[in-house]
């Protein structure tokens, strides 16, 4: 299964439940630490920093240096509280930050944010304890100051922090030590790192006596005179993953009836578009802020077949109280793809607020909204309409390029035009689209320069290994 991801209220209660066990938790942490921390320290130097902080992670650091010392470690523990233990000048084979775990709720200044600079500074490998130690465990906020690890060992589970906004800036390498306990158990999990895994059942691939009309049939809505691009770009992406028939309903009435580049597209009219026999919609992708674009978004919104929203469909509901509570009545599954600024328009809040609990803004779009929703960025979170939750870990810098929303709206679209639920299409496609960008990356094509177009060979050859494997192959 894939890893679940807990709150810290929840790892807390985790704690909490599992008081009793023997050896203690702080035992069992410090010794899960010695161990990863032995398997880091190269083999010609023994010498090794451990910041101590003055709560659970210090103690956790602490035991991890006397262990350490058992196996002939030369160790040496820096506390901000005793100056005298503040390290000079040295060459160490690994850091190791204990200094606050995730119970940290306000700035590092003072005496250990010169801790936090002095290992930023040092060029051997540091080995984060549960959580870099001045990020939000929560929220990946950087409070004040924070360290940049080159590993990280969450204790128990995963947290959202180390996934998301600048956590994965800062964590480096994520292992999980459960330290002997089925956290599952304890806590129901209700959030998990997004993988093909999660929906091994619902994977389907085609049996060879099998139709076009099987495949569905997908209408995007968008292309606004200068930005066709960008419907074109999502009906290419909504084909090549599979849907059976992709009608491409274009505002500039100027606009080509051909995309050369994709012959297969059937560029209407709008309103010819919406009159197909359709399973799936799109809006959004190059739409405008028109009044003819409004009037889309509002039939979208009033049909009884699943729908993605993207981009200015979004802005549009953002302004318009009669989209936004068509939205909410909807039966039929609604995906929202807002960006950070899109979301805060949603919310009628500041992009700031957003970022600085992504987790929270996700979950109250979801809710305000009836929807299934992926608030994009840095470890994309997404929220389905049952409150179940996931962050997305694929995915890389070359993604912030033009077009990369048209893509993905046109992949979450073709997996709804082919019958999956919007909560599978979601992270299915989320994961996908980041994949296909990791791909690319690895082959030297990235992340300098990655276009939009470029993803969409790679997701489909990714999608059809997912379907021959039944998940990740």
């Amino acid at each position: 299964m894939s890893a679940p991801i807990y709150l810290c209220a929840d790892i807390r209660r985790i704690e909490q439940a599992a008081a009793e066990v023997i050896p203690a938790l702080m035992e069992r942490a410090g010794l899960a630490a010695a161990d990863a921390a032995a398997r880091l320290a190269p083999d010609t130097s023994k010498d090794i920093l451990v910041l101590a902080g003055p709560g659970n992670n210090g103690g956790d650091a602490k035991i991890c240096a006397e262990r350490l010392r058992e196996r002939f470690f030369r160790v040496t523990v820096a506390q901000a509280a005793d100056p005298a233990t503040l390290p000079g000048d040295k060459r160490w084979a690994l850091i190791i930050d204990g200094l606050f775990g995730i119970g940290l709720t306000k700035p590092i200044t003072g005496e250990f944010a010169r801790l936090v600079d002095y290992a930023n500074q040092q060029s051997c490998p540091i080995l984060a304890l549960d959580v870099p130690s001045g990020i939000d465990a929560d929220t990946g906020r950087v409070l004040g100051h924070a360290v940049r690890a080159t590993h990280t060992l969450s204790f128990i589970a995963l947290k959202p922090g180390l996934l998301t906004l600048d956590g994965p800036d800062h964590c480096g390498e994520i292992r999980v030590a459960e330290l002997g306990l089925d956290a599952g158990r304890l806590v129901r999990p209700s959030a998990w790192l997004a993988s093909p895994e999660l929906f091994r059942r619902v994977l389907r691939p085609r049996p060879r006596n099998f139709h076009k009309g099987m495949a569905g049939s997908l209408a995007i809505l968008g292309g606004a005179t200068g930005m066709t691009g960008a419907a074109l770009l999502a009906g290419s992406a909504a084909l090549k993953l599979g849907a059976g028939r992709v009608y491409v309903g274009l505002l500039d009435q100027q606009a080509p009836g051909v995309d050369t580049d994709a012959l297969e597209l059937m560029l209407r009219h709008p309103d010819d578009a919406l009159g197909q026999e359709l399973d799936a919609l799109v809006a959004g992708p190059g739409i405008g802020e028109s009044e003819r674009a409004e009037t889309l978004v509002g039939a979208a919104l009033a049909s009884d077949i699943p729908c993605v929203l993207d981009a200015d469909a979004l802005n549009l509901m953002a302004d318009n109280a009669d989209l936004r509570n068509a939205c909410a009545r909807r039966q039929a599954d609604t995906l929202l793809t807002p960006h950070p600024a899109e979301a805060a328009r949603l919310l009628d809040t500041k992009t700031a607020d957003v970022q600085s609990d992504r987790v929270a803004a996700a979950r109250r779009l979801s809710e305000e909204f009836k929807a299934h929703v992926v608030l994009k960025g840095n470890g994309s979170v997404m929220v389905a309409r049952d409150g179940h939750w996931f962050i997305n870990a694929t995915g890389n810098p070359g993604m912030a390029s033009a077009g990369m929303g048209d893509v993905l709206a046109g992949l979450l679209g073709s997996l709804l035009a082919q019958r999956y639920t919007g909560e599978s299409a979601l992270v299915l496609g989320v994961h996908l689209h980041g994949a296909a960008a990791d791909e690319l990356a690895r082959s030297g094509s990235g992340p300098v320069g990655l276009t939009a177009s470029e993803l969409i060979d790679p997701a489909r050859k990714l999608w059809n290994a997912w379907l021959r494997t039944g998940c990740w192959p």
